[in-house]
């Protein structure tokens, strides 16, 4: 891909459940908070309406709140910096979920 303004980075993306923490916290929340605090590039995170992993316990919102749903964290980075410091520090605390690594083009 040949475009003078492109950028190479890497989408990160951890999949994770909406009732997991980390030291008590949600472990959504302290991923974000840790990346802001460790100057990542950008962050943001998705609550799922429906989903399965590895358990196949189905996650699904209904009319009443629920506290079970699948959450997204996706994270943009440098690849070095995704692999000298974000997975490292995602690898201890990720417990149960799934983290997988692309290859993106930055525009702007």
């Amino acid at each position: 891909m040949e475009h003078e303004n492109l950028k190479v980075a890497r989408l990160v993306r951890v999949f994770i459940a909406e009732e997991d923490t980390f030291e008590e916290m949600p472990l959504y929340k302290f991923i974000l908070e840790w990346c802001m605090n460790n100057k990542i590039s950008g962050a943001t995170v998705f609550r799922g309406i429906a989903g399965y992993g590895h358990h196949k316990k189905l996650r699904q919102h209904f009319l009443l709140p629920k506290k079970d749903l699948p959450i997204i964290v996706e994270i943009i980075e440098e690849p070095h910096k995704v692999e000298e410091v974000l997975l490292p520090f995602l690898k201890k605390v990720v417990k149960e979920g799934l983290i997988t690594i692309e290859t993106v083009y930055i525009v702007k």
